[in-house]
């Protein structure tokens, strides 16, 4: 993906009960609905990285999603922090 002036990149540390449950496929399926580029990574401490690049009101949604209470398993905390966009993602995938 190019970045455009707009975009940005949102870092999302997911904690609490998000591995095994179907929790990055259901980050991927929000995350394309919202047109946002990026990744959702299981980490060995059960946190998940969600990684992502666009439109920063795109990616509001995408973090209000993660801390809905809809998603699968139990999100306890989500971490956030914002920066410019690199451009180096493509699609968004599970990791």
């Amino acid at each position: 993906m190019q970045s455009s002036p707009d975009a940005v990149r949102l870092t999302a540390w997911v904690h609490g009960y998000v591995q095994g449950v179907g929790f990055r496929w259901w980050t991927r399926s929000r995350a394309l609905e919202l047109g946002v580029v990026g990744h959702a990574t299981n980490h060995p401490d059960g946190r998940v990285l969600v990684i992502a690049e666009g439109p920063r009101d795109a990616l509001e949604r995408l973090l209000a999603a993660l801390r809905s209470g809809e998603t699968p398993g139990t999100v306890r905390l989500v971490v956030e922090s914002w920066e410019p966009a690199r451009g180096d993602l493509t699609g968004f995938v599970e990791r």
